[in-house]
């Protein structure tokens, strides 16, 4: 090398210190203004704690995040900017309170993937080992909040969490979707050495195609949840779990195939439950359960007010009330917030031909696309 080239290299490495050196102030001081946002966060739950006003704001989180990218005229692209001002918010939640949450377990099902992607790095997570008993927790106060499934894009409602939104007093705070992917897991090296095959039931069914091809002669059985199923598979020889990415690495289990769903499009709508009433956003969806009297167009006449309004209805399921043979109640999601005239008005309407009629809660509206599955699902 000659001296010339020695010298440019040198020129070269002084100026990437400089510029790293420079790096260094700026961090220093993102540092410092991130602390400094933490205090001013810290005494806003002060006095929030002080006025009985709940610490988790997602119309105040929302604005933040418009905002900024509104603001935004450098290099950062909007999924960045989210990305990083969620994790400061959620540090500045778990600041001002913890949230104790509790889902369907065990660590590593899908309702924790829902759980730890709705509250971030703000919750602590409870699991249950079914979902009476995250209504049962939230209601006696033990946590703040359960997140529960409700409807998955193939298999439909789950019934259990809609026979408990009839029978609680507890309202939805918010919605959550999530994209589910499922995965063949084992201690077994290939699949010829698998003989029986464990999971939830939804989870089996949503991949029957794809083992009836490739392991015509394994026994499909029926267990909890996904993330049971890989405990079982992380003892038992000659075995698998159709389970999450995420139990893989918890379980200490190889994986042998993945994303053997059978329909690629495979989406599951979880709900957060507790006892808080979220306020408008502009963007909002109400749901209600209603009773109506066994007599020929009884639920016509019921959602007459709701199309009159012109109000868009995205769901209508029923279910047996359970308290008397063939009677049902329905459940319905609506866009909008109960506090918007046009909804206050309909569901007044709606009450006067049902027997029975329950707000569940209205929360803000979650996209339903399932594109927060990243690969941990």
């Amino acid at each position: 090398m000659s001296d010339a080239e020695k010298t440019e290299d040198g020129v070269k490495e002084e100026r990437i210190l400089g510029l790293r050196n420079e790096i260094d102030k700026i961090d220093d001081t993102i540092l410092e203004l991130i602390n400094r946002r933490l205090l001013i966060g810290k005494e806003i739950g002060r006095i929030k704690g002080f006025s009985g006003i709940k610490v988790l704001d997602r119309k105040r989180e929302t604005e933040i995040f418009e905002r900024l990218t509104a603001k935004n005229n450098g290099l950062l692209k909007p999924s960045v900017i989210h990305h990083i001002f969620s994790v400061i918010m959620a540090s500045s939640r778990e600041i001002q309170m913890p949230q104790m949450v509790t889902y369907l377990g065990p660590e590593g099902t899908h309702t924790h993937m829902a759980a730890t992607n709705h509250f971030g790095h703000a919750g602590t997570f409870v699991p249950q080992v079914n979902i009476r008993d995250i209504f049962d927790s939230v209601t006696r106060g033990t946590y703040q909040y359960g997140v529960v499934p409700v409807e998955n894009s193939i298999e439909g409602a789950v019934n259990f969490t809609l026979d408990m939104l009839f029978e609680s007093s507890l309202q939805i705070c918010a919605e959550s979707y999530q994209a589910i992917s499922h995965y063949l897991l084992s201690n077994s090296g290939s699949l010829e050495e698998i003989r029986v095959v464990y999971s939830h039931p939804q989870a089996l069914s949503q991949c029957r195609g794809w083992m009836r091809k490739n392991i015509p002669n394994a026994v499909m059985k029926e267990c909890a949840s996904t993330a049971h199923a890989a405990q079982i598979a992380s003892s038992e020889p000659g075995s698998a779990a159709v389970a999450s990415k995420a139990a893989s690495s918890m379980y200490n289990l190889k994986i042998l195939a993945e994303r053997i769903e059978d329909f690629t499009k495979n989406v599951t709508r979880f709900l957060v439950i507790g006892k808080d009433s979220p306020p408008r956003t502009g963007n909002d969806k109400t749901s209600v359960i209603f009773v109506t009297s066994h007599v020929p167009g009884a639920l016509f006449k019921a959602l007459q007010p709701i199309a009159e309004s012109g109000i868009n209805m995205v769901k209508l399921e029923s279910r047996p009330t359970k308290h008397e043979n063939w009677k049902y109640f329905f459940v319905m999601d609506v866009e909008g917030h109960h506090e918007d005239a046009n909804i206050l008005e309909a569901l007044e309407k709606l009450s006067k031909s049902c027997l029975f009629l329950k707000k569940l809660g209205s929360y803000p509206k979650c996209d339903d696309s399932g594109a927060i599955d990243n690969g941990n699902v």
